[in-house]
C-alpha cells in the first residue's frame, strides 16, 4: 500500500514535466523542424512492445507499393552498439527500405532526403519525438494493456497522460485477438468518446511463417502451422512476452516450458550456452521457438541439438483498413 502510494505521488511530478514539454512544443517555446519530405510516425503511449515493428512494416510496405522511395528513421533503444533487434528485423524483412538510427532524428532525416533520396520518412516510435514534424500520427493501442488500466509513469507504463491521443491522425488497436471482443469495444469507445475525429481501426498481429537458418548459414523458411501440436520451448526477450506465449498456444502449440529474458535483451555466449542446456533438457520431440527479434541477435542454427525456429509475425486488419489506408494515401496526395 505505502509503495503503491509512493509510485503514486511520484507519477505526479512526472506528469506535469510532461504536459510541460508538450504545451512548449504546441506553442512554439521549442522549435519543430519540419523535413523536406512527408514525415509518417508510428507510436504509443506506453513503455514496452504494443506491436509497433509489425506496423512500421506495413505502412513502409503501402508507400514502397505505390513508388516512393521510404527511409525508416528510429531512436535506436536497446542498442548499445550497432543496430537494435527491431531494425534488424525491418531490414530483414524490407531489404529495399534503408533504415538510419541515431539520437537525432531531425540529422537522421537530412541525411535520409539529402543522401538517400527518400521521398517519405516513417518514424518508428516517434509519438513523443516532438522535434520532428510529422503529417501523421499514427498511435498504437494494446488492447491487453489499455490506457483505461494503466497509469503514469513510474506507478503505470504510460509515457505521457492519455489526452496526448488528441495529436494521432489514426489510431491502431493492437492485439485484438487476445482480449474477449467486449473489450476490444470498449476501448474504441472510450476513444471514440474522448477523440471523435480520430479513426479507428482494430489489428491482430498474425504469425506469417517460420525463419531460421542451416549450419551454411541459409536462411530456413516453414510453414507456421507445422506448430500444431507439437511440444515447444518457447522464449523471448520482449516487452510482452505474455503475447508471444499466447501466439504459440493460438497455434496449437503444447509449451513444455518458457522462458523469458528482458525486452532487447542483448543475448551472450554465457546466454546461449544456458538455452543450450536448457533446450537439450527438454522432451526430444520438443520444438524450440522464439521471436523473430531474437532470433535476428541469435541467429544460430541449432539449440540443444535441435533446429531453432523463429514465428515472424505480420498485422492483420481486422476493420478499418480501408479508412486508415485512406488517411494514409492523404500524405502523399497532391496538393489541390
Amino acid at each position: 500500500m505505502i509503495a503503491r502510494a509512493g509510485l503514486r505521488v511520484a507519477s505526479w511530478p512526472y506528469g506535469l514535466a510532461m504536459r510541460v514539454r508538450n504545451r512548449a512544443f504546441e506553442r512554439s517555446w521549442k522549435r519543430v523542424h519540419t523535413a523536406a519530405v512527408p514525415v509518417v510516425s508510428v507510436g504509443n503511449l506506453t513503455l514496452g512492445g504494443t506491436g509497433k515493428t509489425p506496423c512500421v512494416e506495413w505502412v513502409a510496405c503501402f508507400f514502397r507499393e505505390r513508388g516512393c522511395q521510404v527511409t525508416i528513421l528510429s531512436r535506436g533503444y536497446g542498442a548499445e552498439t550497432g543496430r537494435n533487434d527491431e531494425a534488424m528485423v525491418l531490414e530483414e524483412n524490407l531489404p529495399d527500405v534503408p533504415h538510419l538510427q541515431g539520437i537525432d532524428r531531425v540529422a537522421l532525416a537530412e541525411t535520409a532526403v539529402e543522401e538517400l533520396e527518400a521521398e517519405l520518412l516513417v518514424l518508428d516510435d516517434g509519438f513523443q519525438h516532438r522535434r520532428l514534424h510529422r503529417d501523421l500520427d499514427i498511435v498504437l493501442i494494446d488492447a491487453t494493456r489499455p490506457p483505461t488500466r494503466d497509469y503514469q509513469f513510474p506507478r503505470g507504463t504510460l509515457r505521457e497522460p492519455a489526452s496526448g491521443l488528441r495529436r494521432a491522425g489514426a489510431i491502431l488497436l493492437t492485439r485484438c485477438d487476445q482480449v474477449p471482443e467486449a473489450e476490444v469495444e470498449a476501448i474504441r469507445a472510450w476513444v471514440t468518446e474522448r477523440f471523435p475525429d480520430v479513426p479507428v481501426a482494430t489489428t491482430e498481429h498474425r504469425p506469417t511463417g517460420l525463419v531460421g537458418c542451416n549450419e551454411a548459414n541459409e536462411e530456413v523458411h516453414e510453414l507456421v502451422e507445422s506448430l500444431g501440436g507439437k511440444t515447444v520451448g518457447g522464449f523471448c526477450g520482449i516487452g510482452n512476452p505474455a503475447a508471444f506465449r499466447h501466439t504459440l498456444e493460438s497455434l496449437g502449440a503444447r509449451i513444455a516450458d518458457f522462458r523469458t529474458f528482458p525486452d532487447h535483451h542483448a543475448y551472450t555466449r554465457e546466454d546461449v550456452d544456458d538455452l543450450n542446456r536448457w533446450a537439450a533438457s527438454l522432451h526430444s520431440d520438443a520444438a524450440i521457438v522464439t521471436t523473430q527479434k531474437d532470433w535476428v541477435k541469435l541467429r544460430v542454427p541449432t539449440l540443444g541439438g535441435r533446429p531453432l525456429r523463429a514465428v515472424r509475425i505480420g498485422l492483420h486488419f481486422r476493420d478499418g483498413e480501408a479508412t486508415f489506408a485512406e488517411v494514409l494515401e492523404r500524405v502523399v496526395a497532391p496538393a489541390e
